[in-house]
């Protein structure tokens, strides 16, 4: 049975592609064939993409990083690191929405794919086009969605304002992953793993230690 998620964060920076590529590693372990789908990049260095968002993609899909594969997967590529619309807009690119559902959209039906994942761009409600937020690609979608929140200061309410959002709209949601922020000074990873738990009703959360990727498991 095929099934296909999109990966969104709550905010910006919180490990969207560390979760969407942790997935992607744990179901070709399973066995299960994948494929990503991330339409649209910002902050995009041309001459050194290995790591970028769409690099690290190709590395869990364990595909050549080449622009073949890097077209298949991620066409809209701009230089600036700010919203999509805005760094598209200093290229003279006019960035809307129907260009990234129809990608999608050609990309789901085609891909034969025991798994495949569909990867957002900031927060729930960022722009990602200029006529539309990443809220508005996801219901286009209507894809189960895997909501990655992070563990510093405030993302708990970051995280529980996004569900809301998410059931305002009527989306499913698949899992909510509380990615270990980086930062020393974090509030207790634990701690706040269990309040997101606590206030996220029947959702399954998921704490995603960055030691430790067996977490993915549980998501495929």
């Amino acid at each position: 049975m095929k099934q296909t998620l999109f990966v969104s964060g709550a905010h910006t920076d919180v490990g969207k592609t560390y979760v969407a590529c942790a997935i992607l590693r744990a179901a070709r372990a399973k066995g299960l064939s994948v494929e990503a789908l991330k339409p649209v990049v910002s902050g995009f260095d041309p001459q050194d993409w290995g790591q970028s968002d769409p690099g690290r993609l190709l590395a869990a899909l364990d595909r050549p990083l080449t622009l073949e594969t890097l077209d298949a997967i991620s066409p809209l590529r701009f230089d600036a690191p700010l919203s999509p619309p805005m760094a598209a807009r200093l290229q003279g690119y006019d960035l809307r929405l129907a260009q990234l559902t129809d990608f999608c959209r050609a990309g789901l039906t085609a891909s034969t794919a025991d798994l495949t994942l569909v990867e957002g761009v900031g927060g729930v409600m960022s722009p990602i086009s200029e006529d539309a937020t990443g809220l508005d690609l996801m219901q286009a979608l209507a894809l189960p969605t895997v909501l990655v929140g992070g563990s510093y200061l405030g993302a708990i309410s970051h995280t529980l304002t996004a569900i809301e959002t998410l059931r305002a709209r009527g989306l499913a949601i698949h899992a909510v992953v509380v990615s270990q922020s980086a930062e020393p000074d974090a509030p207790d990873f634990g701690q706040t793993v269990d309040s997101v738990a606590a206030f996220a009703g029947d959702l399954m959360v998921i704490a995603a230690a960055r030691d430790d990727q067996a977490w993915a498991a549980q998501l495929v």
